[in-house]
């Protein structure tokens, strides 16, 4: 049984955290907001999830390693200099950062890469999502995530081989393009799928979301992981035994 803290816990993640973490059987330590330090949740805490913002995440740190507590990030929009502030940190305690902590998103990407890996650059990659119609920004976080690892199995750049927004006459598909299409409407919380079309045949990974708590759980299981590591720098393909 792990003592759990939340960073950021009256966020809707937050919220969806702290019912996982009643329903998986550990405790909850407590949880910090906007202007409270972390330092006291940290150190009455086995293990910290931060869902706050970029802008905390120097205090978050500096928290968990007075007190030599595990952290896991979820926390987005991190820039390279907050990347190089978990590197130093992960020297000292065990930290994992993620841009998604669903345990099948997470799979579906390692089932990507390996598929881009062994099928080459004849098979063309599609990736497609839909989300409800209040989503704001397109792609969505999870369809960059899956095609960072269509583009890792390929070995080839994401930001060079991107086509998305296709219009009227856009010309052929460019070869070895990875292509995004986002679609938006009702209450869809996150429909994924990734196209591999070869000639004459095709295969489609896929992953369904129905609610956020996926994610809260996949981060409560990552967390109680975490607090049975020793210092590093992990992913969740550590968390699911993926290498």
């Amino acid at each position: 049984m792990a003592q759990i803290g939340i960073i950021g816990s009256k966020g809707r993640m937050g919220e969806a955290l702290a019912r996982a973490i009643a329903d998986s059987g550990h405790q909850l330590a407590g949880g910090v907001d906007q202007g409270e330090a972390p330092g006291p949740l940290a150190a009455q805490s086995d293990v910290l999830v931060d869902f706050s913002a970029p802008a905390a995440l120097q205090a978050n740190l500096d928290a968990v390693l007075a007190s030599s507590t595990p952290i896991l990030i979820g926390t987005t929009g991190l820039e390279d200099a907050h990347h190089q502030l978990i590197d130093d940190v992960a020297e000292t305690i065990p930290v994992l950062q993620t841009g998604n902590t669903s345990l099948g998103v997470n799979l579906l990407a390692h089932l990507v890469h390996r598929a881009a890996e062994t099928l080459g650059p004849d098979w063309d990659i599609e990736i497609l999502e839909m989300h409800h119609r209040h989503k704001v920004d397109a792609p969505s976080g999870t369809a960059k995530i899956l095609g960072i690892a269509a583009s890792e199995g390929r070995g080839i750049s994401l930001a060079g081989n991107t086509e998305s927004g296709r219009d009227g006459i856009t010309g052929p598909r460019k070869e070895g393009a990875i292509g995004f299409a986002a679609l938006r409407g009702g209450s869809v919380a996150g429909d994924h799928s990734v196209i591999l079309a070869g000639d004459e045949e095709r295969i489609t990974l896929s992953h369904s979301a129905e609610n956020r708590m996926i994610f809260a759980r996949g981060a409560v299981k990552a967390a109680a992981w975490l607090t049975k590591q020793t210092p590093g720098r992990y992913t969740m393909n550590d968390v699911l035994g993926l290498g």
